[in-house]
């Protein structure tokens, strides 16, 4: 537990961050980002690790020439994993995981593969599932299982870094990996069968604190060599993680950026069908969370071409009266409409225009609601993440669902949750956000919207 300044290194699909929280109020008083941009390879798209690795030290430096930091954890996004080399070095770059490689061996790997009821993760395309990751680099270079010494997972592997100490952490296993078993908190078959049951390192929860950071890091960064370093966590559950401490069930969170993931907590008993992208993740305590998720963050960019658009009320009405329409789905390889592809039903707003990105927010929404009801969604939403500052997002949301909507104030919902690992437990008991309170006329037409919108999902 600590009181002062946590450091949070959090590495999103689009952006790696460090955020600066200040545990009193858990305040993000210092954030800064970069593009996590894929460099092509040899041998094949991987993630820009030394660029962050530069990113990171530098600054960490600054924030503690500034502020001080008394503490580090990890937040990533899952669907990563690196193979390590007995000199501590990467064995092979860190594979994006949208690179469709593994799909060249997509046959032969699910011979192997268990079986969702034991793991509880969907089969996936190119590399989401890191077990067919893994499966495809050892084919396609024969000689490198016997240079890995360890595999982590992806927190840790920036937790290493840090602090040379080597682990996996639950969350991540538990996140479409195919390498755990969260019915009984233990690995799945799938580590004996790739030749790694004796290389992937231990479980370990999220917050259990790994090391110091090293002699290196300390002497490049200014940070006493006693800092400690947690384990790390995914990022979807750090949003999780901050509502387990203060709310009783149910209620289900709503992580969004690039990836939206929608969480369940004590909702209604459901099977999980993962031809609609359901899964099992795993939360901090170990315990298993049926989840859904889709690309939210990476269609709401392409349908607007990445750029910002201001919305308001009067957009809002437009769309709703006129009834222009965006069905799914925009990434058509994940999310309950796998397959589906997008079409517009009326006139296509502008690009640019408010009236578009209005449109945007209703259809995100609208995927989000079916999502929620295939995990078995009761009682408030709570919205992380870039989403929770989007109005046409938030009132489709919960005139859509008929629950009520908190938006989180946070520039990015992951730390809070991350540094939450640390917290006291006076900031544990910190008072549930506002409920969002729409315009009534704009509510009851975001209900016939969105009723017709399932009608015209019915006669595609």
């Amino acid at each position: 537990m600590t009181s002062g300044h946590v450091a949070v290194i959090d590495i999103g699909k689009t952006n790696a961050k460090l955020a600066l929280v200040r545990m009193s109020d858990l305040s993000e008083i210092a954030v800064v980002t970069r593009p996590n941009t894929v460099l092509p390879g040899p041998p094949y798209p991987h993630f820009d690790v030394e660029g962050h690795w530069a990113f990171i030290l530098d600054r960490l430096s600054r924030v503690q020439a500034e502020f001080g930091i008394e503490a580090i954890t990890v937040t990533t996004h899952g669907a990563a994993g690196a193979l390590i080399a007995k000199d501590g070095s990467l064995a092979a770059p860190i594979l994006d995981y949208e690179h469709t490689g593994p799909d060249a061996c997509a046959s032969t790997y699910d011979t192997i593969r268990p079986p969702f009821s034991e793991t509880g993760s969907p089969r996936l395309s190119a590399g989401l599932n890191l077990g067919a990751q893994l499966y495809w680099q050892f084919a396609s270079d024969p000689d490198l299982r016997d240079r890995v010494s360890h595999v982590v997972t992806y927190p840790q592997f920036w937790a290493h870094r840090l602090t040379g100490v080597f682990a996996t952490d639950v969350t991540s296993l538990g996140c479409h990996t195919d390498l755990w078993n969260p019915h009984e908190g233990r690995f799945s078959s799938l580590p004996e069968a790739l030749g790694i049951a004796g290389k992937i390192a231990p479980p370990r929860k999220p917050g259990d604190v790994l090391g110091t950071v090293t002699d290196e890091v300390a002497r490049r960064t200014g940070m006493p060599t006693e800092t400690p370093v947690l384990c790390g966590i995914h990022d979807s559950n750090a949003s999780l993680l901050s509502h387990l401490a203060v709310r009783k069930p149910p209620f289900s969170v709503v992580s969004t950026g690039t990836w939206v993931i929608a969480m369940a907590v004590g909702g209604r008993p459901v099977t999980l069908n993962p031809a609609f992208d359901t899964l099992v993740n795993v939360n901090c305590f170990g315990d298993a969370v049926p989840s859904a998720r889709f690309m939210g963050g990476r269609e709401h960019d392409l349908v607007l071409d990445g750029s910002a658009v201001e919305v308001d009320e009067a957009d809002m009405l437009e769309v709703l009266t006129r009834r222009n329409m965006l069905l799914p789905a925009v990434v058509p390889e994940t999310g309950p409409f796998a397959g589906a592809q997008a079409r517009w039903h009326g006139q296509e707003p502008p690009q640019g225009s408010g009236q578009r990105g209005a449109a945007v927010g209703f259809y995100l929404a609208l995927v989000t609601v079916r999502c929620l009801g295939l995990i078995g969604h009761e009682g408030p939403l709570i919205v992380e993440g870039p989403f929770a500052r989007n109005i046409a997002y938030l009132t489709m949301l919960g005139a859509a669902s008929s629950s009520p909507v908190m938006p989180m104030d946070s520039t990015t919902g992951t730390s809070q949750g991350a540094a939450l690992l640390l917290a006291s437990d006076e900031v544990l008991q910190r008072p549930m956000p506002p409920r969002l309170v729409p315009n009534e006329e704009i509510q009851k037409l975001c209900s016939l919207y969105a009723f017709e919108w399932s009608v015209k999902l019915l006669e595609t």
